[in-house]
């Protein structure tokens, strides 16, 4: 059965859509430079429309009931009719639901529609020599633009019976354009003040072989509309006859000196003066709020503009001692705005006076990002002249590419809880607001385009069907109009790392003439990279030092580390191993917890997880994926674990699994980080660091099986806690193992923390807790110093070359050698007595190492029982983890027996035992050891994002979002948590 709208909309729905479509909304434009996005559409597909699309763009046109209202200011054609009810997320991701979309439906355009009224202020000029008046200009130089900031794929555009644009001109998922479209407001019903205006907008289906869209490849399965419509809001503004064009803030790194550089535009009929000024506040946010400006600059003397004019505006002013912005890992995030307003004078008044014609407004922080490519073509980042490691994570938008902010808040809090530091966006360049979080959160961005579909339609790529749609004239275009959009809306933002003009593949010689001289002119201030991947690069930009070579699915941790000479290994021979820049690489794994599998899997699909183990999955990557299926996971796990004995067994044991593999990932990367950013590297050293790794991927565009380091219900789990374990569970110093020397490696993540510390190697059998060896690096005659930004080996580990069982190794960093000395990082690793898994690298392909022989960790599943109590420590408390201030609380666990108690996790519910989310846990998923003590804090994130039931900002199927199928719990509280564990039975503590 193939489900269409028609098959889907009830009577119910059509009537209340078109009582909601009737109210028009209004805009508020009071004052020159005021914007307002279209706030809400009705969409109907152009196969049940006989209207002229001009017709249907004048206010009070007749328009039938079945039209679909969304009450959203931007969103794809899909996306549209999930906020209008016609479809619900949590019904189309469960099983293989989301197949049944008839997609046919979606290959004709489809329309969107909205009324709407200008609400303004009444005309008046300022009398004051001040060019940042907030009164509005008079009636008789009042301009409107339309601006576009991206249609997929491509759209005509009508505005009270006249075409705007065309889908020529209006092409690609980035391509913003600016319309002047006052003839088209002022000849509609009337200018302003409650007079009704209609748009609409004729959006072509996308193609993403064919158009310039956002795709996901083989990620997950594509959205029936391939992402077709007003994805990102269609805004009008209102200016006087001068308006900004354009405008960019160039910081001259952190010494206080700010660059404003603006193009200008005269829209009038006849030639105008006008004057500029710009002025810098503290903090980013309002600017009444911010008191008086920390500097201000104003153009010399009036220019003037004739009809039709641009001119280009420079203005440079310095702000006293700045506050530098860092990423949070090294400091804090001070955050500035630029305000440059554009005045004219007075055309009613006698005296002489000037009226603000047009204003912007930018946030900026004080930083300096470079990047230099060694002779091995290793790229290594610098932020504010510090070598900086890059760890993070790929970042999926929403399969429906909706936009919450507190969603996405949530994900870069979890990505920062976690001790990453970055996330990439493969042409998911989202909405402007992330850039906004990442710049008060410290979470740097590394955007760029996508790869596999027409971003990459060059003729020397291989991976493309042939034959290959190369880029016409036409698309070198929509690559210009694309490129300059993305850039001015990026240019500014502090948690910028760079922008990717290349994903899998370089782009051309015109293609790269017309990126780089785009980010040029918008001020671009961070490093241009010619591609993810070392295929090859444009003789303009020269290697991009990333590498490309997977793995995408599981490895065994000494993978990572299996590196006999770092100065000298090949790209070719160790591939994705620990060295160098990693793209887009990992060990896959992420399987969700049964409480979020349950959401969307039915109980033959979770029966098909382990009794079916290498069978096709519709929550794993499509078809005619590599990705399909889970057989090289399971065939490591049922050979590494044991076979699984039920769903339960399964599912823990995948915990396990997912656990031991992303924490190696990142721990072997950050223990060969070595010196790097220690001191001053040669770029042409032949050693090769691990300069950085990015996770493929931090997170899910839909519920999935695999490639996540949390799942689409936000809720953490061992792949999570995995990670978060490998990078100190906090500490910006910690100790992690090295599988290949047997060594354990002293990290320190920090910029500054420094002195002796002392290391504690510790490793009993997991059967009995009987002690192997016990040993530290303090001595009277040797200490471990602490060396800020760098990573080396400080300790071997004894006895692990001799074990006769599954053991366990705990390394604990210590602040000091004294008694008394504080517990800076420890963590836990189950190590076999089959030695680590044999890596047959020969036999390497593109997204994984085959293994010859498997490690053994199967009498696991024989350990002892291990007595474990939970008690809630503390009541609520204030806590600021990540900057939140959310309520705290602790649980203290406590084994009381003679045996090891292996990998226990916690899990907060609410009153009907679902799970608490977005929450964050100090540490989770823990082994204790013989008669072990630990506290461990939990923070419920919903606070701290504003999130607090229907007021959270997420209206259910009004939004498109239904509740729990987003993950945010809202107003729900936790009130007990749930313990369990390998050889640990299960409790629950209320709260």
């Amino acid at each position: 059965m193939r489900l269409s709208v028609d098959a889907t909309a009830t009577l119910f729905a059509l009537a209340a859509t078109a009582a909601a479509a009737a109210q028009p909304k209004a805009l508020s434009l009071v004052s020159a430079g005021d914007t307002a996005p279209i706030p809400a559409w009705d969409v109907q597909s152009s196969a049940k429309i006989t209207q002229d699309p001009a017709a249907l763009s004048k206010a009070g046109a007749a328009v039938s009931s079945s039209w679909h209202h969304a009450p959203v200011s931007r969103c794809t054609v899909f996306g549209c009719l999930l906020a209008a009810g016609v479809y619900n997320d949590s019904d189309l991701f469960f099983s293989d639901h989301l197949a049944a979309i008839d997609k046919a439906q979606f290959q004709v355009p489809w329309l969107y529609r909205s009324e709407f009224t200008i609400a303004s202020g009444a005309p008046s000029e300022s009398g004051s020599s001040s060019s940042s008046s907030n009164n509005s200009s008079s009636s008789s130089s009042t301009y409107y633009l339309l601006e576009t900031n991206g249609i997929t794929s491509r759209a005509d555009i009508y505005l009270n019976g006249q075409q705007v644009a065309d889908k020529v001109t209006q092409s690609g998922a980035y391509g913003g354009h600016v319309y002047d479209v006052t003839s088209a407001i002022q000849s509609g019903s009337g200018k302003e003040n409650g007079s009704a205006h209609a748009i609409v907008v004729r959006a072509y289906p996308t193609n993403y072989l064919q158009d310039f869209g956002l795709g996901f490849v083989d990620w997950n399965p594509y959205p029936p509309d391939n992402g077709t419509g007003v994805w990102r809001d269609i805004n009008l503004r209102k200016t006087g006859a001068v308006a900004i064009e354009s405008f960019s803030v160039v910081t001259a790194g952190t010494n206080g000196t700010v660059t404003i550089r603006a193009t200008v535009r005269n829209l009038g009929a006849a030639s105008v003066n006008f004057a500029a000024e710009a002025s810098i506040f503290r903090d980013g946010g309002s600017l009444a709020a911010s008191g008086a400006a920390l500097s201000s600059v104003s153009s010399p003397s009036t220019q003037q503009l004739g009809r039709g004019q641009t001119t280009r505006i420079v203005l440079t002013t310095t702000v006293d001692a700045p506050a530098i912005w860092w990423p949070r890992q090294w400091g804090d995030q001070p955050l500035y705005t630029a305000q440059l307003t554009v005045s004219t004078p007075a055309t009613t008044s006698s005296r002489s006076s000037v009226v603000k014609s047009d204003a912007a407004t930018k946030s900026f922080g004080f930083r300096e990002v470079t990047a230099r490519v060694s002779s091995a073509d290793d790229i290594l980042f610098s932020i504010n002249g510090k070598p900086f490691q890059v760890l993070g994570g790929g970042y999926a938008s929403d399969v429906f590419l909706r936009w919450d902010a507190a969603r996405f808040e949530a994900h870069a809090r979890y990505t920062l809880d976690m001790g990453l530091n970055t996330i990439r966006l493969e042409g998911k360049m989202e909405q402007p607001e992330l850039y906004a979080i990442a710049d008060r959160l410290g979470l740097m961005v590394l955007p760029g385009w996508e790869c596999c579909d027409k971003w990459e339609a060059w003729s020397y790529n291989d991976d493309l069907p042939k034959p290959v749609a190369v880029w016409s004239d036409a698309d070198y275009v929509t690559a210009n109009a694309s490129m300059r959009h993305e850039a001015a809306m990026q240019q500014s933002h502090p948690s910028l790392l760079g922008f990717l003009v290349g994903s899998d593949y370089w782009p051309d010689d015109r293609a790269t003439a017309i990126y780089t001289t785009a980010l040029a002119d918008a001020g671009w201030q961070a490093p241009v990279v010619a591609s993810a991947a070392k295929a090859g690069y444009p003789k303009t930009l020269g290697p991009g030092g990333m590498k490309m070579p997977g793995p995408y699915d599981w490895v065994p941790p000494n993978y990572w580390y299996d590196i006999t000479d770092p100065a000298t290994v090949d790209d070719d021979v160790r591939y994705g191993a620990a060295f160098g820049f990693g793209s887009e690489q990992g060990p896959g794994g992420g399987t969700p917890t049964l409480s979020s599998l349950k959401k969307f899997l039915s109980t033959a699909d979770l029966d098909d997880l382990w009794r079916a183990p290498n069978k096709g999955l519709y929550h794993m990557s499509t078809a005619a994926s590599s990705f399909h299926n889970r057989t090289i996971f399971n065939t490591a796990l049922w050979q590494r674990y044991g076979a699984p004995t039920s769903l339960d067994d399964y599912l823990l044991k995948t915990q396990m699994a997912d656990y031991e593999a992303t924490r190696a990932a990142f721990e072997g990367f950050a223990a060969n980080w070595g010196l790097a950013g220690a001191a001053s590297t040669d770029a042409n050293s032949s050693k090769r660091p691990a300069t950085g790794l990015v996770y493929w991927m931090l997170n899910g565009a839909w519920p999935a099986l695999h490639w996540a380091l949390f799942d689409y219900y936000l809720h953490p789990a061992g792949a999570y806690y995995g990670v978060k374990a490998a990078l100190g569970t906090g500490a910006l110093e910690h100790v992690v193992y090295d599988y290949v020397r047997q060594a354990a490696v002293l990290v320190n993540r920090s910029q500054n923390q420094t002195g002796v510390r002392m290391v504690r190697a510790e490793l009993i059998n997991a059967a009995d807790g009987a002690v192997i060896s016990n040993i530290t690096t303090a001595t009277k005659e040797r200490s471990t110093v602490a060396v800020p930004n760098s990573s080396r080996t400080v300790l071997p580990i004894q006895g692990v070359s001799t074990l006769r069982d599954v053991a366990l190794l705990r390394l604990t960093l210590l602040d000091g050698i004294a008694p008394s000395a504080g517990v800076l990082s420890r963590s836990v690793y189950w190590l076999s007595a089959a030695g680590v898994d044999t890596l047959n690298w020969d036999d390497s392909n593109w997204y994984y190492t085959p293994v010859a022989k498997y490690a053994g960790f199967q009498s696991l599943d024989k350990l002892p029982a291990a007595n474990v109590t939970a008690t809630r420590e503390t009541t609520a408390a204030a806590a600021a983890t990540n900057g939140s201030h959310s309520a705290e609380t602790a649980i203290r666990l406590e084994n009381h027996s003679a045996v090891p108690a292996v990998f226990v996790s916690l899990n907060l519910v609410d009153a009907e035992g679902a799970d608490v989310t977005p929450v964050t846990w100090s540490d989770n998923y823990v082994t204790l050891f013989p008669h072990e003590t630990r506290t461990l804090t939990v923070q419920e994130l919903a606070s701290a994002l504003g999130i607090a039931g229907a007021a959270r900002g997420i209206a259910g199927a009004a939004r498109g979002i239904a509740g729990a199928a987003r993950g945010i719990a809202g107003a729900a509280r936790g009130v007990a948590v749930q313990v369990t564990g390998k050889n640990v039975a299960k409790a629950t503590v209320t709260l």
